[in-house]
């Protein structure tokens, strides 16, 4: 017999996980939405604005826009770039410690 609580957890579950395709609960987040890694936004890009604040999904960077290398943090201060350009940034380590690893994206 399963206790009830799990029985609850399964039935608000299920819907979610039924809808595979569609934006999820997790995975698929559409821009604006909260985010704890790059992988759950539709986008690539879970951006903050400060340490402090809390992350959402936000458009990858364009030609010309601030941006950062991609990383495996997985949540960013700068976008990294659009498909087809690269992130112009300090590559360093010491860029990535001290937080000013950000660029110019360009074709």
């Amino acid at each position: 017999v399963l206790p009830a609580c799990l029985l609850l957890a399964l039935l608000l579950l299920a819907p979610a996980l039924s809808a595979q395709n569609e934006r999820g609960l997790v995975v698929n987040l559409e821009i604006g939405e909260l985010c704890l890694q790059s992988i759950q936004c539709k986008s690539g890009c879970c951006h903050r604005v400060n340490g402090l604040s809390l992350a959402r999904c936000a458009p990858k960077a364009a030609e010309f826009q601030e941006c950062s290398p991609k990383s495996i943090y997985g949540v960013y201060y700068k976008c990294p770039c659009e498909r087809g350009l690269t992130c112009d940034a300090d590559k360093t380590i010491v860029g990535s410690i001290t937080n000013s690893n950000f660029g110019a994206c360009k074709d």
